[in-house]
C-alpha cells in the first residue's frame, strides 16, 4: 500500500495514508464503536512528524498507525509531538501510550485541566454528572439500566495522564514550515481546541466541526453549566476566521468550514424550536422531550436507541433546555427533585 490522494468521495474510514496537501497526511484508526474511526493528521515537521490526535489505545489502533507511518518512511520513534484536540479517549489516549515507550511530547488545551482531572481520580466514577443529570431530568429508570452498561464505555484511569504542554488559546505553534493556531472551541468538551494552519488554509477541527454527524456536546467528568451555548459561541467564533478545507476527526475532508458551520447553526436553531415546541404541547421534562424527538441521521425514534445513546440524546436534550431558559424563552423549576419545564405564560 502506498500514500494516496485523499479522495472525499472514498469511504474515509478505510486504513491507509491519504495526502491532503503536499506535506500532510490523514490516517484513519479503528475504533469499535459507531464512528468506526478517528482521523489522525501527520504533518512533515524537521524529519519526523507532528500529529494531531492519536487515536484510541488498542492493539488496533497501534499496529494501523505503525504501518502507516512506515509508509511514509518513519515509525513512532520519529513523532516529534502529538497536538491533541480534546481530552477523549479515541484522540487522548494513544498518545500517552506512545509517550511512555518513546517520550514524545503531548500538548492539551489547558480548558481540559478539571475533565482530565477528574478522569484520572479513581474515586470519580465515569459518567457521574451524566447520570445525575438523567436522575434529575426524569430519566432514572434509564440511569437505572444503563449503570451496569457502562462498564464497556469505561477506560482505566491510568490512561489519564497529564500532557507535557496544556496549550493556551490562541497559541502559536511552529510545526515544520507552517504555523498552527490553536483556537479555543468550548462545547464538545470545555476545553476543545481546534488548529487553524494559515498557509494552506486547513482547520484541524477535531469533534468541533464534523460534516456529516453533530458533535456530542458536554460529554467531559467536569461540566459547564451551559456547554450548548458555548458550542454555539464557539461555532460563530470560527466562522470568523477565512473559510478553510474542513479536516474533520470523523468524516471525509470538506471543501468549506463556514458551509458546514452555517448547516450546524440552522441544526441546533431548528433543534431549540422544535425543543420548545414540544413543551408547548406539554413535555415538561428532558427525557418527556427526548421521547418526542426523532434522533441521529436516519430520524429514529427515541425507543429504538440503544441505552448509551439515550442518555446521550437526554443530555443533549437538558442542554437545549437550559439554553431555552437562559433565553427566557421556558421556564423551569424543580419538583421531587425532577426538573420540569414549562412554556411562558402571557
Amino acid at each position: 500500500m502506498t500514500v494516496q490522494p485523499d479522495d472525499p468521495s472514498a469511504p474515509w474510514f478505510e486504513p491507509g495514508v491519504f495526502a491532503v496537501v503536499p506535506g500532510i497526511y490523514r490516517i484513519p484508526l479503528p475504533l469499535h464503536d459507531e464512528l468506526r474511526a478517528v482521523n489522525v493528521y501527520a504533518i512533515e515537521d524537521g524529519g519526523g512528524f507532528t500529529l494531531i490526535d492519536s487515536g484510541q489505545v488498542m492493539a488496533e489502533a497501534r499496529g494501523q498507525l505503525e504501518s502507516s507511518l512506515k509508509q511514509l518512511g518513519a515509525g513512532l520513534p520519529d513523532v516529534r509531538q502529538f497536538l491533541v484536540t480534546h481530552a477523549h479517549r479515541d484522540h487522548y489516549t494513544q498518545a500517552v501510550a506512545v509517550r511512555r515507550e518513546f517520550g514524545t511530547r503531548v500538548s492539551l488545551g489547558a480548558g481540559e485541566r478539571p475533565s482530565l482531572a477528574a478522569a484520572a481520580d479513581p474515586a470519580v466514577p465515569a459518567y457521574r454528572e451524566q447520570l445525575a443529570d438523567l436522575r434529575r431530568n426524569g430519566a432514572a429508570e434509564l440511569a437505572d439500566q444503563i449503570l451496569p452498561l457502562l462498564a464497556d464505555e469505561t477506560v482505566p484511569h491510568t490512561a489519564w495522564e497529564q500532557p507535557d504542554t496544556w496549550l493556551e488559546p490562541g497559541a502559536l505553534l511552529p510545526v515544520g514550515q507552517r504555523r498552527l493556531n490553536a483556537r479555543a472551541t468550548p462545547g464538545h468538551t470545555r476545553g476543545h481546541l481546534v488548529y487553524f494552519e494559515h498557509r494552506d488554509r486547513l482547520l484541524f477541527a477535531g469533534d468541533h466541526i464534523l460534516p456529516h454527524i453533530t458533535p456530542s456536546i458536554g460529554l467531559e467528568p467536569a461540566t459547564v453549566a451551559s456547554p450548548l451555548g458555548d458550542y454555539l459561541g464557539s461555532l460563530r467564533d470560527v466562522r470568523t476566521l477565512p473559510d478553510a478545507r474542513l479536516l474533520p476527526a470523523h468524516g471525509p475532508v470538506a471543501a468549506s468550514s463556514h458551509a458546514r458551520i452555517d448547516e450546524l447553526l440552522i441544526h441546533h436553531d431548528t433543534r431549540l424550536q422544535a425543543i420548545a415546541a414540544a413543551i408547548e404541547r406539554g413535555a415538561r421534562t428532558a427525557l418527556d422531550v427526548s421521547q418526542a424527538l426523532l434522533w441521529t441521521r436516519r430520524d429514529r425514534p427515541f425507543r429504538t436507541l440503544a441505552p448509551f445513546h439515550q442518555m446521550l440524546a437526554v443530555t443533549e436534550t437538558v442542554y437545549h433546555l437550559r439554553l431555552l431558559a437562559t433565553q427566557g424563552r421556558l421556564t423551569c423549576g424543580e419538583h421531587d427533585g425532577v426538573i420540569r419545564y414549562a412554556p411562558i405564560v402571557g
